[in-house]
């Protein structure tokens, strides 16, 4: 009787996570989608006669529409729900997974390859913005914990990726190259996993309308004064824009803005940086910038730690410890401690951002949640999106040691204006 009940326990837990499990596979998948595109690119441009400039374009038409897709998915799940947006986002990617998957006639294969990537792209550009939603309000007491697990494993899915192209353009039966086992075949088992996975998805998470998850419990929307704005598209945008009037959440988007344009500014250049400011071997670099993403595990920590000891001090601590890795690689030298610095700048901004997800996800008011986390991404995207052209820029000009020393500022700026929300929010 006592395994009997220790068993149905077991299988009691496991069931109130399934949501988050299956949320973070389909965030996983997105990630290794996109990810597997880069390593792709040789098998690509021999197979299809292109240039590399041709295959960069295809590659930014993805990642735009990827991040045109943030404030009208959000919105989106304000009006329907969350779980038909993640289902609905599920299917496109394996439509377009599907489309790269089927060989074409030659004279098809280019446009077919941009069609598939724009359709991973929408796909995909629906999922986060909506998930870190839906799991707030699934899990409120353990929301960070349950961003850091969705942030861990959609980091891992980037890790996965080249492994995989590698596998697969390589393989070999007994010395013969396998000609059904090529990048065809990577995106048809993409295109399976996407489609069991929304099946699976929409099966088991609750349906927000019924239970009123989106709401405040009790099956209304929470916020009937907001009905007229909500089918006035005026109105409705009138409603996001007026969440930055407030002075805690504006101060707050303009720290993670400041940290978005350091993070993905470090991350286009660090390799560069290390072997022409830091002077280390290409090797080095490399084995540097990979670790870099494999401390990404430590957002398991920062998110359960914040569910404990409260949001903005662990905000505060990890951009704290980016802040002074990055400092720390301006200033030294030798492998191991410009090691320890990409370490400590790695750590703090892979800790900083399940924490800053959990921090807009409980702010924000439910009726406006999705739309609202969809505008401020989109504000991250393109801070992100514009940073390497800067590094690059400032690089070219002055130097590597200056360009970082701007991403620097960036970090600085962000830490204050932390410390102002902590202000603030007394």
């Amino acid at each position: 009787m006592g395994a009997g009940s220790t068993t149905k326990r077991g299988l009691s837990a496991l069931a109130e996570y399934d949501v988050l499990a299956l949320t973070a596979l389909i965030w996983f998948l997105a990630k290794f989608l996109r990810y597997a595109f880069p390593p792709l690119f040789p098998a690509f441009r021999d197979a299809l006669g292109v240039s590399s400039s041709v295959l960069g374009v295809a590659f930014t038409a993805m990642l735009t529409v990827y991040a045109a897709m943030q404030f009208p998915s959000g919105a989106l799940a304000d009006q329907i729900g969350a779980r038909r947006v993640i289902v609905a986002g599920a299917l496109v990617t394996g439509l377009g997974a599907l489309v790269l998957a089927v060989p074409v006639p030659e004279a098809l294969a280019l446009g077919a390859l941009g069609g598939g990537m724009l359709l991973v792209g929408l796909g995909t550009g629906v999922h986060k913005t909506v998930a870190v939603r839906l799991l707030s309000r699934l899990y409120p007491g353990r929301t960070g914990r349950a961003l850091g697990v969705l942030d861990t494993l959609g980091a891992f899915g980037g890790v996965a990726a080249p492994a995989v192209v590698v596998a697969v353009t390589g393989a070999t039966l007994a010395g013969v190259a396998v000609p059904w086992l090529d990048w065809h075949a990577l995106f048809l088992a993409g295109a399976v996993a996407a489609g069991g996975l929304a099946l699976l998805f929409g099966r088991c998470a609750p349906d927000p309308e019924a239970t009123g998850l989106d709401a405040g419990g009790d099956g209304t929307d929470g916020d009937t004064d907001d009905t007229d704005d909500e089918m006035d598209g005026t109105g409705g945008l009138r409603r996001y824009a007026a969440l930055f009037r407030e002075p805690a959440f504006a101060v707050f988007v303009l720290a993670t803005v400041c940290f978005s344009f350091a993070y993905n500014g470090a991350v286009a250049f660090l390799p560069l940086y290390l072997t022409d400011a830091a002077g280390l071997p290409e090797t080095t670099a490399s084995l540097l910038y990979s670790g870099l993403f494999a401390v990404s595990l430590v957002q398991l920590v920062t998110g359960d730690l914040s569910d404990r000891v409260g949001r903005l001090p662990v905000i505060a601590a990890t951009l704290a410890l980016a802040t002074g890795g990055m400092l720390a690689l301006l200033s030294v030298s030798g492998v191991v401690a410009v090691g320890a610095a990409v370490v400590a700048f790695g750590l703090g901004s892979h800790g900083f951002r399940p924490v800053r997800g959990a921090y807009l996800a409980a702010v924000l008011p439910e009726s406006s949640a999705g739309g609202g986390l969809g505008a401020v991404r989109t504000l991250l995207m393109g801070a992100g999106a514009f940073a390497p052209a800067v590094v690059g820029g400032v690089a070219d000009a002055t130097g590597f040691g200056a360009a970082f020393g701007v991403l620097a500022a960036a970090l600085v700026a962000a830490l204050g204006l932390t410390g102002v929300v902590a202000v603030v929010d007394r």
